[in-house]
């Protein structure tokens, strides 16, 4: 038992790995067969984890036929850019000055290793950086919590920012502008100017519209 609840996580783990990195992109149709050689196991062990995958809403299974990886409807984009406006500009605005400046050090380094991974045509390098410089803005908060839901949001951003391909690439010079915008307003404690660049940033990347954030509205 211990051994088939191993191999089930294994093959979770290493399907999920693949959704969410781009090595399956939305509307792939994976086949238990091949997903069981690929990974080293028996089609039970696949069987249930794309079971779980599909509880999750990654895939949708067809029994004979196989799983399709899903894609985030637009509601679901909006929703989760809305969310990252809402946790990251009231995270921001919480900060002390002493913490806004280590962690603007912090988004500065980032931004360097950003535009190294760009000049490099190295896409999914590009995608982790930008991942752990938005999760700076949360942390500055200092709350546990927000720190969790930002992490739970993670996996859907990331899967997102693979689904763009050269998209993506075509923005990645304006985005490292935006970062270095965001870290700057961090720094010097604008949190008005903050919430309203991180708000363009979300809409030009994610291509949806969002109104102003709650917290921040009326703040000048």
């Amino acid at each position: 038992m211990a051994i088939s609840a191993s191999a089930a996580e294994r093959a979770y783990q290493a399907i999920r790995h693949g959704i969410l990195n781009g090595v399956y992109p939305t509307g792939t149709m994976l086949g238990e067969e091949v997903l069981a050689a690929e990974i080293g196991v028996s089609r039970t062990p696949v069987r249930t984890a794309l079971a779980r995958l599909q509880d999750e809403g990654w895939i949708v299974i067809y029994p004979k036929r196989g799983a399709l990886v899903q894609g985030l409807s637009e509601r679901a984009v909006t929703d989760l850019a809305d969310a990252r406006l809402i946790l990251e500009s009231t995270a921001a605005s919480r900060a002390s000055a002493e913490v806004r400046e280590v962690l603007a050090e912090r988004l500065c380094r980032l931004i360097a290793a950003q535009r190294e991974a760009f000049q490099a045509d190295d896409v999914r390098r590009f995608i982790e950086l930008t991942i752990e410089f938005h999760r700076i803005f949360v942390e500055a908060a200092g709350n546990d919590v927000l720190l969790e839901l930002n992490d739970r949001l993670a996996d859907r951003q990331r899967f997102l920012l693979f689904s763009y391909g050269d998209r993506l690439l075509a923005r990645c010079t304006d985005i490292i502008v935006e970062h270095e915008t965001l870290a700057e307003r961090l720094r010097t404690g604008d949190g008005a100017g903050f919430a309203d660049a991180l708000r363009r940033h979300l809409v030009d990347t994610y291509g949806t519209q969002l109104g102003e954030p709650p917290a921040i509205r009326g703040r000048r």
